[in-house]
């Protein structure tokens, strides 16, 4: 009789599942994130890049823009001092919410004796379609 019991509460459980037909999306990636409140527009997205373009690149309030860690990584191993080398870079931090509506990383960079000498540089990792080229104060780009 326990069996009986168990592959009824199975069946019962099953049922809502087996109405959805196999690979059928409720919602796009996009509509979730706006029924969340995360969902940007490409006009929001277009005045927080102008309104940050204000204040210095690599701050909290312009952080750099890149996308994930493999670009964090891509971006500072362009980074060049003063003198023509690389900063040593320490470990990411949590720095809060940046100028772009999401949660952003400071890396602490040391140039030693080289300008800009030592300093702290946010960057945000959720913007995976941009690539950025600018240096932030102080600092030159290496070639790709």
């Amino acid at each position: 009789m326990r069996p009986m019991f168990f592959i009824a509460l199975a069946a019962a459980l099953s049922a809502p599942a087996a109405a959805q037909k196999l690979g059928e999306r409720t919602a796009s990636p996009q509509e979730v994130l706006a029924q969340m409140g995360s969902g940007n527009s490409d006009e929001e997205i277009a005045r927080a890049i102008t309104a940050a373009s204000a204040h210095p690149l690599g701050t909290a309030a312009n952080p750099v823009r890149v996308g994930g860690p493999e670009g964090e990584r891509a971006y500072m191993t362009r980074l060049r001092c003063a003198d023509g080398s690389p900063p040593r870079i320490g470990a990411a931090a949590p720095a809060g919410v940046g100028a772009f509506g999401s949660v952003v990383n400071a890396y602490p960079l040391d140039c030693g004796a080289a300008a800009p000498g030592k300093l702290s540089l946010v960057l945000d990792m959720y913007h995976a379609e941009h690539r950025e080229d600018r240096a932030p104060a102080g600092f030159t780009m290496a070639a790709r």
